[in-house]
């Protein structure tokens, strides 16, 4: 590659880098699915009360969500919009998830036994969780390309990873507390969550300052 070549490429490599991170950064703390746009809420109350059940759950998660991006956006170009049949969207979007939660349990059953108890019945609830879902329908309606809807995806996986550990965290540290009456149990859950969704907000202005975004 000539110098010429190579300053020309160079800023094109530069964009590709900053627009990669500006998306992992902004959908781990800015549009979180669950902190920010409440998708995904059923696992984050139920699968967190344990870290470990939090770490395991957030890594099927995250696995879903990149494979079923990659799975389903060609299919969407290729396949659905080819042939005039869009519509289908969101029930082919769910078939893929549902193989792929399929694929996710006979492995943990397989190989991680502990793993798949702990989950229990919220493991093949990932077939019907709504952030998933939603990352695969916005990922082609936000009119990313294959290449950004992957790291979208992984980066709301990491998200979703990062909300169920703190906030496993935070349950635990419920669990030593003595709350006032009215609010022991599902109350003092739901407030702490929306405690967390508060102070994450915070992060808009960071990215705008570093991503300009």
């Amino acid at each position: 590659m000539t110098a010429i070549e190579t300053t020309a490429a160079a800023p094109g490599m530069g964009e590709f880098f900053k627009t990669t991170l500006s998306i992992l950064f902004t959908m781990i703390f800015v549009n979180n699915y669950i902190l920010h746009r409440f998708l995904g809420i059923c696992p984050f109350l139920g699968v967190s009360k344990k870290l470990d059940s939090a770490v395991g759950m957030s890594a099927a998660v995250i696995f879903v969500m990149v494979m079923a991006s990659a799975i389903t956006w060609p299919i969407q170009i290729y396949v659905l919009d080819a042939n005039g049949i869009g519509y289908l969207q969101i029930a082919v979007f769910i078939l893929v998830i549902a193989a792929l939660v399929q694929l996710v349990e006979i492995i943990c059953k397989r190989f991680v036994p502990p793993l798949y108890e702990a989950l229990g019945v919220y493991l093949p609830l990932i077939t019907t969780n709504c952030a998933i879902l939603g990352v695969t329908v916005l990922n082609i309606s936000d009119g990313l390309n294959f290449i950004y809807s992957i790291v979208n995806s992984l980066g709301a996986g990491l998200g979703f990873m990062m909300a169920m550990v703190l906030f496993a965290g935070v349950r635990e540290r419920i669990e030593g507390c003595d709350p006032p009456k009215a609010f022991r149990g599902i109350p003092i859950t739901l407030v702490s969550a929306a405690i967390m969704s508060i102070a994450f907000s915070g992060f808009t202005g960071v990215a705008a300052g570093i991503f300009g975004a």
